[in-house]
């Protein structure tokens, strides 16, 4: 993940490491449910509850309270709905996947000329990796295995 960093200028922080797995897991997902297997809708169900139960232990690791992690999870929660609505949007044709992103992970409002670049770098990287992983088989993402395009020369083709 540090290319996401250094390429693409991501705050390496809780939020913007939360909104990259988000960005990842959105396409993962979408692909696992839209697949006309129940064991695919699953799997994709069983990814979700695991990354937000993830999320739940994270928190608890960096320190935050037992009494307050229940409420920054459904946070996180809402969060994850709402980016990945805009992306859906955006991947569906209906909207504008670089504003979404320049929104949801750069934190802007609007789209400003400082980070315009390294939005629409970001939104190419995502246009790439929705296209190979919508052209990989679905047995294989039910294996685990998903294959994400390189960020630099040096980032790995496979993730698993």
């Amino acid at each position: 993940m540090p290319a996401f960093y250094a390429e693409f200028g991501v705050a390496d922080h809780l939020e913007g490491r939360f909104d990259l797995l988000v960005l990842h897991l959105h396409l993962v997902l979408r692909r696992l449910s839209a697949a006309d297997r129940p064991a695919a809708r699953k799997m994709a169900q069983a990814l979700f509850d695991t990354f937000f139960h993830d999320m739940d232990r994270t928190l608890r690791a960096i320190g935050v309270g037992d009494m307050s992690v229940g409420k920054k999870v459904k946070d996180m929660v809402r969060a994850y709905y709402g980016r990945c609505a805009a992306y859906e949007e955006a991947l569906a044709g209906d909207g504008d996947l670089t504003a979404a992103i320049a929104r949801n992970v750069y934190q802007r409002a609007e789209q400003g000329a400082e980070d315009a670049p390294q939005a629409s770098a970001l939104a190419a990287y995502v246009g790439r990796a929705r296209e190979g992983i919508d052209a990989m088989p679905i047995e294989e993402l039910m294996r685990g295995v998903v294959r994400f395009p390189a960020v630099t020369a040096s980032a790995p083709e496979e993730i698993r």
